[in-house]
């Protein structure tokens, strides 16, 4: 295991990069595939750790399944594996033993699931018992993980009677859900979604899941640290290439792209993918809700400290949850960089260009959170060089993530 990278960047951005596919839509589809029964191949798959013990726990049929960090992994399975033969117990790192899960469980239990919590209660380890479930009308607060709710309704069609499912107040992460009903009609299920938000109320009938080849897009998630670069880098005529991006992406990160756009960087589609270049000013100051790609915050925040653009970013009060705090993992890792942010409450993060002594040789700690290395290594471009704890994080999401950054021009150290 290697203990830190220290990365210098090149004088020049010119590249095309062939991005990892999406494990968002990959470990879907593996849900899916496998509550259809199905044989059919699924092509281009992540080949990230998340992906990865997906994969391993199908194949390998163990009763003792280790998610490691891997927490979509662990939301999905414990709903798929409630509605499955047998029993399971479903364990992770410590930090997943840390992960809150006690309202997915409460909702899988109102529909006749059993599951136990191994250790601390509300926290996996979870035993779980298969058995089949019954058709409920299940309310939850919008607020909660789309991954709580995308586990609970790729599991509805094979209730007896379906699924409603109402989300009350504000919803987080729409375009996941959104994601998920999408893939769930492409495997045959029948879904209906209210145009109304406040509630909404999701309706899923019975009748199960077909089995259908599929090919996995690229992931947008991972387009973000590209964009990063390019909107950081000194190269006025920086330009990345990336395939097999869409415009119409089922993707809720990539709507990313626009607001990259208001921090200088274009996006040219084609029917290959995507190009990106710098072209316009920068703004005064961003004001922004994050709610519905809470993952691009880290990627966000780093690149407007980095640009000199004050901003106040909101609907962050998932990110307290998440592979680390990543909250508090920005204020104490940016800190060390010579900015000094201020959290408000668990939803929204802000910097108003206060400045703080910046360490001299500073190392930036990755608190086994993939995102934190990819949004931090980009900052090469801006300060003579960077160093990154812990790199091999990113095999959670983007594996050849340094060797993409190498193929570029960046300067890798291994310490």
């Amino acid at each position: 295991m290697k203990e830190a990278y220290t990365i210098t960047s090149p004088k020049t951005l010119r590249a095309t990069i062939n991005l990892p596919a999406s494990k968002s839509i990959s470990n879907r589809a593996l849900i899916l595939r496998a509550l259809a029964h199905g044989k059919l191949p699924i092509d281009n798959l992540a080949d990230c750790d998340d992906t990865m013990v997906i994969i391993k726990a199908f194949h390998e049929g163990n009763e003792i399944i280790d998610i490691k960090a891997a927490g979509t992994a662990m939301r999905f399975l414990t709903a798929f594996y409630s509605t499955q033969p047998g029993t399971h117990i479903l364990t992770g790192t410590e930090r997943m033993k840390q992960r809150p899960i006690s309202i997915l469980v409460d909702a899988l239990k109102l529909l006749g699931a059993h599951i136990d919590y191994v250790g601390k209660e509300g926290f996996p380890p979870l035993h779980i018992t298969g058995k089949q479930l019954q058709s409920k009308e299940l309310t939850l607060p919008g607020d909660v993980s789309s991954q709580y709710i995308s586990a609970l309704l790729m599991i509805a069609p094979t209730l007896p009677n379906g699924l409603t499912l109402k989300l009350t107040g504000h919803v987080t992460s729409l375009p996941y859900i959104d994601m998920t009903l999408q893939l769930m009609r492409e495997f045959g299920a029948a879904v209906h979604r209210s145009e109304s938000l406040h509630p909404m109320q999701i309706e899923v009938k019975s009748g199960g899941y077909q089995d259908i080849p599929y090919i996995i897009e690229n992931d947008w998630s991972a387009a973000s640290y590209w964009y990063e670069m390019v909107a950081l880098s000194n190269d006025p005529q920086a330009t990345i290439t990336l395939p097999h991006l869409k415009r119409e992406s089922t993707q809720g990160d990539s709507k990313g792209a626009e607001m990259f756009k208001l921090l200088g960087v274009h996006t040219k589609y084609t029917e290959d993918g995507i190009t990106i270049y710098k072209q316009g000013e920068l703004p005064q100051r961003m004001d922004a809700d994050l709610r519905e790609m809470p993952d691009l915050a880290q990627t966000f925040v780093v690149t407007c400290c980095f640009l000199g653009i004050p901003f106040r970013f909101t609907g962050l009060h998932t990110l307290r949850i998440k592979e680390t705090d990543r909250i508090s993992a920005l204020i104490n890792e940016l800190h060390k960089l010579g900015f000094v942010l201020y959290a408000e409450g668990d939803d929204a993060l802000r910097w108003d260009r206060e400045h703080c002594q910046a360490d001299d040789n500073p190392v930036i700690a990755t608190y086994d959170d993939h995102r934190m290395a990819m949004a931090f290594a980009p900052t090469a471009l801006k300060v003579k060089s960077i160093a990154i704890n812990q790199p091999e994080v990113v095999s959670k999401s983007y594996p050849h993530y340094w060797e993409d950054l190498q193929q570029v021009g960046f300067d890798i150290v291994v310490d």
